[in-house]
C-alpha cells in the first residue's frame, strides 16, 4: 500500500464528518500563524494551491503560514505566495525525505539561498522516516537518523547548519526517543528554535511525560487540528486537551495540518479547532498564546 494512497483514503473518510455552522468560516483570525499548511503543487491530492492558500489566509486576517511539502522545498513557493498576499508572512522549508537525498546538508544549504530567504524550517524525515516505515510495516528504503541510540554524523552536521543559518528544526515523523535525542543535540549545537511535529499523532505517539521532557529541554509541541478529526480521530480531543494542559500553554502550538483533498481550508479548520478548545475551557488569551505568540517564536518573527 502506498503512503499517498493511505493518505487519500484517510482524508476522504474524514471529509464527510467535517461539517459545522457556516458562521465559523467568517471568524476573524487576526494574528494567527499556521505552522503546518499543505498545498499544491504536490504529488498528493491537495485542496488548494499555495498562492490561493496565502490569499485566503490574508483575507481571514491571519499573520502568516508555513507551507509544507513532504518531498520538495517550499522556499520558492513561499516567495511567490508573498507576491500574491502582500503583508502576509509566508515561509517554506524542506523535509529531509529520500527525494531530496535524505539527511542532506547540501539540500538545506540550497534552500537557504532561494530568493527571498523564506526557507525557514528543516523537518527531519517524515513519510520516509525509519520510524514511519517501520510503523507501517513496509518493505522499502527509509531515511535513518539514529543508530544504537545515537544520532548519525550527518544529522549532527545538519543540526550545526540549522544553528549557523538560524533556521528552525522540526522533528518530523521520528520516534519519541529520537525526538528527545534531536532536541538535546540541537540545543548543544546552538539551535534556538525547535518544534516537535504532531507528537501525539501516529507514528510519533509520544507520552505526556516525553512531551513534558521535550518542553523542559526547550522545544515547542505541535497540536494540529488534523490530529483530532475523523471518525474515529487519530487522537480523541479530550486526550489532546489533557496533553496541552500537562505540557503547558507556553510550550504548545496550534496548527491545522490541512490542505488534503476533502478536508476544509486551513483557516476554517483553525477556526473550528479554536471553538472546540473554547468549549473545553481554554481562554482567548491561552488560544492566542498557542496560535499567535508561540508560532511567531518558532519562526523567529516575534
Amino acid at each position: 500500500m502506498s503512503i499517498a494512497g493511505t493518505h487519500r483514503r484517510r482524508s476522504t473518510r474524514m471529509g464527510a464528518a467535517l461539517l459545522w455552522p457556516l458562521l465559523l468560516a467568517g471568524q476573524n483570525l487576526d494574528g494567527v500563524i499556521d505552522l503546518h499548511a499543505h498545498s499544491d503543487p504536490d504529488s498528493m491530492p491537495r485542496s488548494i494551491d499555495g498562492l490561493a492558500a496565502a490569499r485566503l489566509a490574508r483575507e481571514r486576517g491571519m499573520r502568516g503560514i508555513l507551507l509544507k511539502n513532504h518531498y520538495e522545498s517550499t522556499a520558492g513557493l513561499a516567495y511567490l505566495a508573498r507576491q500574491q498576499a502582500p503583508g502576509l508572512l509566508v515561509f517554506g522549508g524542506i523535509a529531509l525525505n529520500r527525494s531530496v537525498g535524505g539527511i542532506n546538508p547540501a539540500a538545506v544549504e540550497q534552500m537557504t539561498r532561494v530568493k527571498g530567504g523564506y526557507g525557514r524550517v528543516v523537518w527531519m524525515p517524515t513519510f520516509d522516516a525509519e520510524n514511519q516505515v517501520r510503523f507501517n510495516k513496509q518493505d522499502r528504503p527509509f531515511v535513518a537518523i539514529s543508530r544504537d541510540g545515537r544520532l548519525l554524523a550527518e544529522v549532527e552536521e545538519v543540526l550545526r547548519l540549522i544553528a549557523q543559518r538560524r533556521l528552525t528544526l522540526a522533528t518530523g515523523h521520528s520516534s519519541p526517543a529520537e525526538n528527545l535525542l534531536l532536541i538535546r543535540a540541537a540545543r548543544r549545537a546552538g539551535v534556538e528554535r525547535i518544534l516537535v511535529t504532531h507528537p501525539m499523532h501516529e507514528p510519533v505517539r509520544m507520552t505526556v511525560a516525553q512531551m513534558q521532557e521535550a518542553a523542559r529541554a526547550g522545544a515547542y509541541l505541535e497540536f494540529p487540528y488534523l490530529t483530532v478529526i475523523g471518525d474515529p480521530p487519530p487522537v480523541p480531543l479530550d486526550d489532546c486537551v489533557a496533553a496541552i494542559r500537562e505540557v503547558g500553554v507556553d510550550r504548545a502550538v496550534l496548527s491545522s495540518d490541512l490542505g488534503q483533498a476533502g478536508n476544509p481550508p486551513h483557516p476554517d479548520g483553525l477556526a473550528r479547532f479554536f471553538q472546540l478548545l473554547r468549549e473545553k475551557g481554554f481562554t482567548e488569551a491561552e488560544i492566542a498564546a498557542m496560535a499567535k505568540t508561540n508560532p511567531a517564536r518558532v519562526l523567529g518573527v516575534e
